[in-house]
């Protein structure tokens, strides 16, 4: 109990800054906020926007950015503002070619070399569709040429603020893992079997919100609310026609674990089939940022971090003061005593499918809208740092995920100040192992007696 309560305090305090951050942010930012310098794009059923927003390395927008914008009947420029971003309206739908001046770029930065420029983007009417060119530091060498900073070097020059930055990241990137993890955790608690396509179900989420929002054009939170309970459906049907026939007969959880790592791949090339392998966005408008001091997040983040936290506080709510997590929790512990105790077993595993896959298709729809983009990839590119979450804070409690997930999230993000790109992940890892030859039980985990 004393855990629990540790834990239900901690989360009312993220709670508590969250919202206090959400209601503080825009009067700081309507009074800081520069205006643009050319009118905004407003979209309506003649008109359509191309736009995006460009910053410079340091997070500052970058200003006077010239991109040459040509298609359909339109030839012309548009510039940044004073707030890095670029609109231009359109009233032909079709393929538009967008190109960067670098020559505009400010000293000291280049376009990243990955970045295609030329881009082309499909406009549509009364709709915005955005498009977002990466800004890296760069060396000016002595005839003027900038040429981009090697990645390695992308880590280098720690500061108090670059701390706070990505130390904010990290409570957010554990806060959207963690809804995911508890369900994975959960159902790894109920029946033993570690599903290797729990990644795909974040994936879902994140398609079909995109699907609703852009395709067939429904509000954003209607999409998003549709999308999760689709993805509750997806979990209910897999439980009656897949896993619970499989039980019956007796398969042992290695045989079924095979069966789920079959189920993911099908998935992840069901999804790049139909949906292609390109990155798509939910939400197409260009994200509004907040500044917090010296912290710079988007309002999707803070939504989203208070989304997190209310659904995580409520499942442990349900888990600790009801009647179903009680019997989740007893048959989580013993299966055999749970049902000799009158306790529906398969009930609970079908309850707890269902719940596991709502909140991952709820992670995904987040993280689809905190990280601008969701593709067929993004549930498999999570799924080790989620197993890497149950595994550290106790195979099958729901609360050592929640754990797990927060020390995960703040350990990626905060081994990006001294490491490049993904190795990141790596350190997760390696915090994982050496936490495991300490407790091998993991954080909240039982010791297992063995004779």
């Amino acid at each position: 109990m004393r855990v629990w309560r540790l834990i239900a305090t901690i989360m009312l305090i993220l709670t508590g800054v969250i919202l206090a951050l959400s209601l503080g942010a825009s009067p700081a930012q309507a009074a800081t906020a520069p205006p643009l310098t050319a009118a905004p794009c407003a979209t309506d059923d003649a008109t359509g926007c191309l736009q995006g927003t460009i910053k410079l390395p340091n997070g500052d927008p970058a200003v006077g950015i010239e991109l040459a914008i040509t298609g359909a009947d339109l030839d012309t420029v548009a510039v940044t503002g004073d707030d890095g971003k670029w609109s231009q309206a359109i009233t032909v739908a079709g393929p538009y070619t967008i190109e960067l001046d670098t020559s505009t770029i400010p000293d000291g930065a280049v376009l990243d070399s990955n970045a295609k420029n030329p881009a082309t983007v499909t406009g549509a009417l009364n709709k915005n569709t955005g498009y977002i060119f990466k800004i890296v530091g760069g060396t000016t060498a002595d005839d003027g040429t900038t040429t981009q900073t090697p990645t390695a070097a992308a880590g280098t020059g720690i500061t108090f603020d670059r701390f706070l930055q990505q130390l904010v990241s990290g409570i957010r990137l554990g806060l959207l893992l963690a809804l995911a993890a508890v369900g994975l955790s959960l159902i790894f608690g109920t029946t033993g079997l570690s599903n290797f396509a729990h990644g795909e179900q974040v994936t879902l989420g994140g398609l079909l919100a995109y699907l609703f929002a852009n395709v067939l054009g429904l509000n954003l939170i209607l999409a998003a609310i549709i999308s999760v309970v689709i993805c509750a459906a997806t979990g209910y049907f897999q439980d009656a026609l897949i896993w619970k026939p499989l039980r019956r007969r007796g398969l042992g959880t290695t045989q079924l674990m095979i069966v789920t790592i079959g189920l993911s791949i099908a998935l992840q090339y069901a999804f790049q089939y139909f949906l292609g392998a390109s990155t798509v966005r939910i939400d197409q408008a260009n994200p509004v940022t907040v500044a917090l001091g010296p912290v710079t997040l988007s309002a999707q983040s803070l939504i989203s971090m208070g989304i997190a936290v209310v659904i995580i506080a409520l499942v442990g709510f349900v888990l600790v003061k009801t009647r179903i997590g009680r019997a989740t929790r007893a048959v989580s512990d013993n299966p055999s005593l749970a049902a000799a105790s009158g306790i529906d077993v398969d009930r609970i595993i079908r309850l707890v499918w269902t719940s596991a896959a709502a909140l991952a298709g709820l992670s995904g729809v987040l993280l689809g809208l905190v990280l601008n983009g969701v593709n067929w990839q993004t549930g498999l590119q999570l799924l080790l740092l989620m197993f890497a979450a149950i595994t550290l804070g106790g195979l099958g409690t729901a609360f050592g995920a929640l754990a797990g997930a927060m020390i995960i999230g703040l350990v990626v993000e905060l081994t990006n100040l001294v490491l490049p790109g993904d190795f990141k992940y790596a350190t997760a890892l390696v915090i994982l192992i050496l936490v495991l030859l300490v407790r091998p039980q993991g954080i909240f985990g039982r010791r297992e007696r063995i004779g």
